[in-house]
């Protein structure tokens, strides 16, 4: 590596970490989340702007493995993080209202995206025609969990029904999404790869049954006076680092065995540590998601897109925003929540952020997206996630309190508050 591609690293780390610092703090201001100023960022440093004289100059080839590699190692430990908050407490209290609404909120935005798959297939499709229809579908039915708990917890609906319900159904959605997913890679992989895809069935077991009770051991024992030391904090993520290695060799991607890792990480008895490590290890990520952003960014060129693109695009957004409003606001509703309430965890739902993200870049890795789709889709989902402070804004324009009938959630102790 030349002296000439280590001062272009240098120098590119610090105007990626300056300038997702500051749109975030702009979108902030501006009524968002962190995330929509992050991604903004990172389609400005693309190809899109001034014919990609930005990405070519700053971001030279020699650099871009270097930044992808980092961007790898980031987007692992947010999977950790992810597998780390979705407490199987949170999952194993589900109550039937809430597996009523995650249905609903994913079957709906799955089949409506089957069809925009096959009206895509005509311009975008190659390959397994099935597996192209499938992965749309998937991609309009995700839900981005870590984005929804910063929302709720910004707009002060933390400790409310709906708050809560949201958070207990985009729970269920994401594990159902990374499950999917696997499934479409390991469906699409090549002929020597089927049989290593096997192997992820006795790995899960070995994880939960032999992994699981050494965590527990290291989580919980040692100096209660430091909770999570620097070798603790280690071991802990090169497991995650391990166990991301694995799946990649089994065919799958590593998000699957970072977030896995961070599934089987015990949390009863050790509360505190497991908060302590979620949020060292965001400071890490902190640093490295908006590597990310930046690398996902340098594949997106808006440039090119015609009267074709946006019409490709407006069947994509109408697809995923009534998919998910409609899917969620009709399942809320037949369980009886109010209205407005179900059109708030509808709104919620909608939010796909940097999750989405992930998922076009698995499609765009395996060859199931082509580069102008994936720009498509990368824009869609900015837009559904911006869009969800304003509709919040909008549905709770006057104080309201919200009831919701005695059978919805017994997982919500703090049920009859107002939003």
């Amino acid at each position: 590596m030349s002296s000439h591609t280590i001062q272009m690293l240098f120098v590119d780390l610090a105007l990626i970490l300056l300038l997702a610092r500051g749109f975030g703090v702009l979108a902030v201001r501006l009524g968002q989340p962190p995330v929509v100023g992050e991604i903004f960022a990172g389609i400005l440093l693309g190809p899109t702007l001034f014919d990609g004289w930005i990405a070519a100059n700053l971001f030279p080839t020699a650099v871009r493995p270097l930044l992808s590699g980092m961007a790898d190692v980031g987007v692992a430990l947010f999977m950790f993080v992810v597998g780390l908050e979705l407490e199987r407490g949170v999952l194993r209290g589900m109550g039937r209202n809430t597996a009523v609404v995650a249905a609903g909120s994913t079957l709906l935005p799955f089949v409506l995206g089957l069809g925009l798959g096959w009206y895509l297939l005509r311009g975008h499709g190659h390959g397994d025609a099935a597996a192209f229809m499938i992965f749309i579908g998937l991609s309009v039915s995700v839900t981005a969990f870590p984005v929804l708990a910063r929302i709720i917890a910004d707009r002060g609906l933390s400790r409310t029904t709906v708050g809560t319900f949201a958070l207990a159904t985009a729970a269920v959605v994401d594990v159902v999404a990374w499950v999917a997913l696997a499934g479409v890679q390991a469906a699409i992989g090549g002929e020597d790869g089927h049989w290593r895809v096997l192997l992820l069935l006795p790995y899960v077991a070995v994880m939960f049954l032999v992994v699981r009770p050494l965590l527990r051991r290291l989580v919980t024992g040692g100096d209660p006076d430091n909770p999570v030391s620097v070798p603790r904090l280690a071991a802990v993520l090169s497991g995650a680092l391990l166990s991301a290695a694995a799946t990649e060799a089994m065919g799958m991607h590593f998000i699957f065995g970072a977030f896995l890792f961070g599934l089987v990480m015990p949390t009863g008895g050790a509360a505190e540590r497991s908060e302590a490590i979620q949020r060292q290890t965001g400071q890490l990520t902190a640093v490295l998601l908006p590597v990310y952003f930046v690398v996902a960014g340098l594949k997106v060129d808006l440039g090119g897109v015609g009267l074709d693109g946006l019409l490709d695009f407006g069947a994509i957004l109408l697809a995923a925003v009534a998919g998910k409003l409609g899917g969620t606001y009709l399942a809320a509703r037949v369980q009886g929540v109010p209205a407005r309430a179900s059109l708030a965890l509808g709104t919620l739902m909608n939010t796909r952020g940097l999750t989405e993200l992930i998922i076009l870049g698995v499609g765009l890795r395996i060859g199931l997206l082509d580069g102008s789709l994936y720009s498509l889709m990368v824009v869609m989902a900015l837009v559904t996630t911006a869009m969800t402070g304003p509709m919040l804004a909008w549905i709770y324009r006057r104080p309201v309190e919200i009831t919701v009938p005695a059978r919805v959630p017994d997982l919500m102790p703090a049920a009859r508050s107002s939003a």
